[in-house]
């Protein structure tokens, strides 16, 4: 099963090692603790890579699978790592209907990725979400905290621009 979700490579420091170890031990006898212990790690590793899933699965006596298969029912968790440049477009029922395809086409052919990915050198990652609430600006595109509103394909461009 054990399969690279991220063409990023998985860079866990030791210390990071130790504190995840640490905090298994802390928790792993509480109720329903590998959610936790899940939340912990994403947060220390910023995502949770095979890796990462492999040390909470022998630490808990769990098989790979069973954590793989909490990990990607919750959204809560990522599989892959964001980049220093999240991009986020809206496909939401009033974002598609303007055109949010065009716009996350658009995106994908200057980023060179797929929705849940990540460029090799970390600047870039992007995902295709459900409604963030700005339907009067659909179809719209967040780039980390910006919004960016009322978009046309031309327009991507030029505002992916700024984080090069």
């Amino acid at each position: 099963m054990k399969k690279k979700l991220s063409n990023v490579p998985f860079n866990g420091t030791e210390e990071q090692k130790e504190k995840l170890l640490s905090f298994i031990k802390d928790n792993k006898d509480e109720k329903g603790s590998v959610i936790k212990i899940l939340q912990y790690a994403q947060d220390l590793y910023g995502y949770l890579p095979i890796e990462v899933q492999e040390i909470v699965a022998d630490e808990l006596n769990m098989s790979l699978e069973e954590v793989y298969g909490i990990s990607t029912f919750y959204a809560q968790f990522s599989l892959v790592p964001k980049g220093k440049y999240n991009i986020s477009v809206c496909l939401g029922t009033a974002c598609y209907v303007k055109g949010a395809d065009k716009i996350l086409n658009k995106v994908k052919s200057i980023v060179g990725i797929e929705p849940e990915s990540c460029t090799p050198d970390g600047k870039f990652s992007l995902t295709a979400c459900r409604c963030i609430g700005a339907c009067g600006l659909a179809p719209v595109m967040t780039i980390n905290d910006e919004v960016y509103g009322r978009l046309k394909p031309e327009d991507v461009e030029g505002i992916l621009k700024k984080y090069q």
